[in-house]
């Protein structure tokens, strides 16, 4: 037998293809995907038709806090850091102006809201601010209220907020409701 030496040896490289498909197939099937949960919030229902559904709010009843793209934040005008936003938010909502509130135990001022049913937070953020700081402000409001619930929990019904049933979690969420409203600033 007699060789050539112009025959070029070679790899079989029909069962290449069939390999690096099993080994797509096999990474697809063990690979898992982190689900993104985001900010749970009810969007309201909208006003029906033939129904006025607007409504004056004394400018005292709205907390105003405005993100802007330096992620400087600002609550009522005055520029305050992060770990002060929740103190504020509490005393905001928690004030009871109008005296109507027998479970609050704000310091009746009479440039913050009149009770926790008329408070609103007003959330204003620059396009350009960064996710996080905005998350950051969403994480200290749902603080506030929590702690606000956890308060009257302890005092009207003697446990934690964790402890509580149905009926009891409606009445905290009806005694501090969470009522924000979010613009972007032009």
């Amino acid at each position: 037998m007699k060789m050539s030496r112009n025959t070029i040896s070679g790899v079989n490289a029909g069962s290449m293809a069939d390999i690096a498909f099993l080994l797509l197939i096999f990474f697809l099937v063990t690979t898992t995907f982190e689900e993104d949960e985001g900010i749970k919030s009810v969007i309201p229902k909208p006003c029906p038709v033939g129904v006025d559904c607007s409504s004056d709010v004394a400018k005292k009843n709205i907390f105003t806090i405005q993100l802007n793209r330096n992620n400087e934040l600002m609550a009522n005008n005055e520029t305050i850091t992060i770990e002060e936003l929740r103190e504020n938010v509490k005393a905001f909502i928690d004030n009871n102006g109008d005296e109507s509130c027998d479970y609050c135990n704000g310091v009746k001022k009479e440039t913050l809201s009149d009770n926790p049913q008329k408070a609103i937070i007003s959330i204003h953020t620059d396009r350009e601010a960064s996710y996080d700081r905005y998350i950051g402000v969403q994480n200290e409001l749902t603080g506030a209220y929590y702690e606000l619930r956890e308060e009257l929990s302890k005092t009207k019904f003697n446990k934690s907020v964790d402890n509580l049933t149905e009926e009891e979690l409606k009445i905290l969420q009806d005694s501090y409701p969470f009522r924000i409203s979010e613009a972007d600033v032009k």
